[in-house]
């Protein structure tokens, strides 16, 4: 595989300066031979006049935050990164290559996730090019092929997790926002190494279940919502009968028989779970009628 090697160039100013003063002298003495007619000093001028110019083809500009591939008939010489007024071997041709960071948004992809459920999905991923070598030869586009690796990664995501899940202990993609998303930046950058680039960051952007069955999916978040509430609520009210029970018995504030003991649960119970405030009822007579 092609590896990134970097290019020790030669400073343009430099080279322009001996060229320019090269290409000067040249056409001053072209210009005094030809009066003279030596045929052989004017083929001379002439010659270095044209090798002067082939050298002024091998300036070129680097900008900042940017690398020129040279190769030489096909033959990977190096990566220029060091910006300015440089200068290479006429011959080698030069490809532009950007290193800066750069972002792309996924479309909105329509897949199943791992319940079956048609939801939209849509991500945003940052990156950059940090191997030009690989870019440039080993994947013909690298910015189609980023594209496509991208959306390809994102429905790979989406098939491996559940929409929603009321069980914290279940990962899903609405729910555990952070962890989806580095599992979706690995996933992408396992699939872009080889193309020399490097996953800075991948989001969800857009998450919601398709249009058709929105609605019914709305209801069935609305039912579990309310069935994962009221365990909670149960939960909650059967922990405080508990703790009330047991401080009654150990300040033998009163004893309570196994019946008494049922009531208080009953009434308790329905005091802590019921969805409106109850009413008291106040008994004035002893314990037992």
């Amino acid at each position: 595989m092609i590896q990134e090697k970097e290019y020790r160039g030669v400073t343009g100013w430099l080279m322009l300066a001996i060229l320019l003063l090269m290409l000067g002298f040249l056409i001053y003495g072209l210009i005094g031979e030809v009066p003279r007619g030596d045929v052989a000093l004017i083929l001379a001028y002439t010659a270095g006049l044209i090798v002067d110019v082939i050298l002024l083809g091998g300036l070129f500009i680097v900008n900042p935050n940017e690398g020129k591939v040279l190769q030489l008939f096909g033959s990977y010489k190096g990566t220029e990164k060091t910006p300015g007024l440089r200068w290479a071997n006429p011959f080698y041709s030069k490809r532009r290559i950007s290193l800066r960071v750069r972002n792309f948004e996924s479309g909105h992809l329509k897949v199943n996730d791992i319940e079956g459920n048609p939801i939209e999905i849509a991500a945003v991923v940052v990156w950059k090019v940090v191997d030009s070598a690989e870019a440039c030869f080993v994947v013909d586009n690298y910015e189609n092929y980023v594209q496509v690796q991208s959306e390809s990664a994102l429905r790979n995501l989406a098939t491996a997790y559940a929409y929603d899940s009321h069980d914290e202990k279940l990962m899903s993609l609405r729910g555990q926002t952070n962890a989806i998303a580095e599992h979706l930046k690995q996933e992408i950058q396992d699939r872009l190494t080889k193309a020399g680039v490097e996953v800075i960051e991948a989001r969800i952007s857009h998450l919601a279940y398709a249009p058709e069955i929105a609605a019914a999916m709305l209801q069935r978040q609305q039912a579990g919502a309310i069935i994962a509430a009221r365990q909670r609520i149960v939960e909650g009210a059967v922990s405080m009968v508990e703790m009330a029970l047991d401080m009654l018995a150990k300040q033998n504030i009163v004893v309570l028989d196994e019946e008494r003991k049922a009531a208080m649960v009953s009434n308790l119970l329905v005091v802590l779970c019921s969805e409106r405030g109850t009413q008291p009822v106040v008994n004035t007579g002893t314990l037992y009628h």
